[in-house]
């Protein structure tokens, strides 16, 4: 839960816990119902059965998976922090200001998007039965 992702931020460098721990407020803001735990060894937000990650690197946060729909709605944002090495991952270099509100937007659409989806299909019809 959340003291496994406080752990799992005192162990970066004092710059990078200060970023991750902006990062962790920006996603609470930007999917308050969000559960946070850790996962594949970092910290995890998971909503509507989709989950987002974060992990700080040497030289760069990381954040992902990003889904085409995200990549679609943010193409121009997204774009200076494509990582070279994944199509879905956001690469936030330490060396550069962070964009809270990019990353904020991106959790959103990423979270949300089950919401949107369920909310708009169709409903299921039960079978007759005669």
């Amino acid at each position: 839960g959340t003291k496994d992702g406080q752990r799992y931020i005192a162990g970066l460098s004092e710059d990078r816990q200060r970023r991750m721990q902006r990062i962790r407020a920006t996603i609470k803001k930007a999917v308050p119902g969000a559960t946070e735990r850790i996962s594949y060894q970092i910290p995890t937000y998971t909503l509507n059965g989709r989950s987002v990650y974060f992990a700080g690197f040497k030289a760069h946060i990381g954040l992902y998976p990003v889904t085409a729909e995200v990549t679609a709605k943010l193409a121009k944002q997204r774009a200076p922090y494509r990582s070279p090495a994944a199509k879905a991952t956001v690469r936030l270099p330490l060396s550069k200001p962070m964009p809270y509100a990019l990353i904020g937007r991106i959790v959103k659409l990423k979270l949300r998007a089950g919401t949107a989806r369920s909310a708009t299909a169709p409903a299921r019809r039960r079978p007759v039965r005669r």
